[in-house]
């Protein structure tokens, strides 16, 4: 969708100048008709300023999607055409990005297109999730129920994220400064502390000499030691973001013992929730399973709910497909879906899991502090107990020396 300026005249024979959001010169000359005005020029705007260039960056929030979602919602309720909710919408934005791409939607929906088709334009703003759910509510006529459980969706994915951030903030902050302060004690305070016993002829003991010739590199190299470091964390980022490195980190969550508990929880009630969101929308189980999948970001989950959604279009049953890996989809899940299936009421199910999963998630995360703080105290006082017998212990050897 291409932006333009425009020169018109208005009904009173006054001349207005604007820009205008439309998919060809053509289009854009028909919008201006629609509102009333007579254009005399239309041109290509330039898009290459800085402020055009730094809409294009901006990012777009989970809350500013939902906040979307919601108004669209109660404005169709109220009995306001689509066309015009979309109109409202746009000029409330505040976000740049967001104002554009809602512009471009509604100049979409304008010209004949269908909400879904517009948004289905803008992938990496609005999931699989959005444009499924919206496209039924679309071919159904019941747009208004799409838009609630989706809102609903959403809702709940950014409270789990929330929680996930908020958890992770604490053993972050203080791994990160235990890193900071071990670099900088190694270089500038340990070579000042382990000088002490290079006058001294006393025999040390094994830890005082891994001390020191610790302290000796750390500080004889201080800038090559921190030009690894940046380049190995570089290095790490770097690989986490290509496919093998994201599959290698996925598979090591789920296996390391101390998170990959929650780290299963949190995949579990994700699926649940968007699957039951997506059935209940009115979206067939083979289509839902396929956006679900989509939506999983760990690797192992999503190629096993996309495998299951190819298995259930021919004929395999949904708890028998995914009870193939009982690592990620334990017995319970497995058992309740059955019953689901037999009862015609895995929508209903999948929602009953994804408040266990989510109530247990928000347990698990409420005792992480609990959790992490013995561990990252033994750790601290455990290099600090070596430290001090490292640099305590010859103390009392030179003293019992000089006596």
């Amino acid at each position: 969708m291409a932006e333009f300026n425009y020169v018109a005249l208005s009904r009173n024979g006054g001349r207005e100048t604007g820009t205008i959001q439309a998919a060809s010169l053509e289009a854009a000359g028909h919008m201006l008709k629609e509102q009333g005005l007579l254009p005399t020029t239309i041109e290509p705007k330039d898009t290459h300023s800085i402020f055009d260039s730094l809409k294009k960056v901006s990012t777009v929030s989970l809350s500013e999607k939902i906040g979307v979602v919601e108004n669209l919602g109660i404005m169709l309720k109220a009995g306001i055409p689509i066309s015009r909710s979309l109109q409202i919408i746009v000029r409330q934005m505040k976000n740049p990005r967001m104002k554009e791409v809602m512009g471009d939607i509604y100049n979409q929906v304008q010209s004949g297109k269908g909400l879904a088709e517009a948004i289905a334009a803008y992938p990496k703003i609005f999931s699989n999730i959005f444009v499924s759910m919206i496209r039924v509510g679309d071919m159904s006529g019941n747009l208004e129920k799409s838009l609630e459980y989706l809102s609903v969706q959403l809702h709940r994915e950014a409270d789990l994220k929330s929680k996930v951030k908020g958890a992770m903030i604490y053993p972050s902050v203080i791994i990160s400064a235990m890193l900071i302060i071990g670099v900088l004690m190694s270089i500038f305070v340990l070579p000042n502390l382990t000088s002490v016993f290079k006058d001294f002829a006393a025999d040390l003991p094994p830890t005082t000499k891994f001390i020191m010739a610790f302290a000796d590199f750390m500080s004889g190299n201080a800038t090559l030691v921190i030009g690894v470091m940046i380049g190995l964390i570089a290095a790490v980022i770097a690989f986490l973001k290509t496919p093998p490195g994201q599959r290698f980190f996925d598979n090591l969550l789920l296996r390391f013992f101390l998170i990959n508990t929650i780290v299963k929880k949190i995949n579990l009630a994700r699926f649940a929730r968007v699957l039951s969101s997506l059935l209940k929308s009115g979206i067939p189980i083979v289509s839902a399973l396929e956006v679900a999948g989509e939506s999983i970001a760990n690797i192992p989950y999503r190629e096993l709910v996309l495998q299951s959604a190819k298995d259930v279009k021919f004929g395999k049953t949904l708890a028998a497909t995914l009870g193939k890996n009982e690592r990620l989809f334990p017995p319970l899940v497995v058992q309740m879906l059955e019953v689901g299936e037999e009862s015609g009421t895995v929508e209903e199910i999948l929602g009953q899991l994804a408040e266990h999963y989510e109530e247990e998630v928000d347990s698990v995360l409420g005792n992480m502090s609990s959790i992490i703080e013995p561990l990252l105290l033994l750790t601290i006082g455990g290099v600090v107990g070596f430290l001090a017998v490292g640099l305590i212990a010859p103390i009392y050897n030179i003293g019992s020396n000089i006596k």
